[in-house]
């Protein structure tokens, strides 16, 4: 079974790259924060096997807060390690605005069925 790590990231607020990546990162970093605080033995055997093999993850992207909710739905609905970015407002961007999803480390094709019509970033 192979496990990787999806950072969805919202194209149509035109962020600054290091603004994009600044979000990607908050998304990733808190995911992997819920599962290590978690209970959840499966989330944190999906971890385990991520960092043996290699950390894939893999950056995407969608076209409005919509399209990241529904990313977003789907993947709790599936009970998967899923995290959502919401701005502070301290930068580029209105306070509260839902920036990026993390979703994983999870099996591949679990992600795959959510995320798999998605375009790289």
């Amino acid at each position: 079974m192979g496990v990787k790590q999806v950072i969805v990231i919202r194209r149509d607020l035109q962020m600054g790259r290091g603004k994009a990546v600044a979000q990607g990162a908050h998304a990733a970093c808190k995911n992997l924060l819920g599962i290590i605080m978690s209970m959840n033995e499966k989330w944190r055997s999906w971890l385990d096997e991520w960092l043996r093999s290699g950390e894939e993850k893999v950056v995407l992207k969608v076209n409005s807060e919509s399209e990241l909710l529904e990313i977003y739905r789907k993947a709790m609905s599936r009970g998967l390690p899923v995290s959502l970015v919401t701005d502070a407002g301290r930068t580029q961007l209105p306070p509260g605005t839902k920036t990026a999803v993390a979703i994983g480390p999870a099996p591949e094709e679990v992600v795959d069925e959510i995320t798999g019509h998605l375009k790289l970033y």
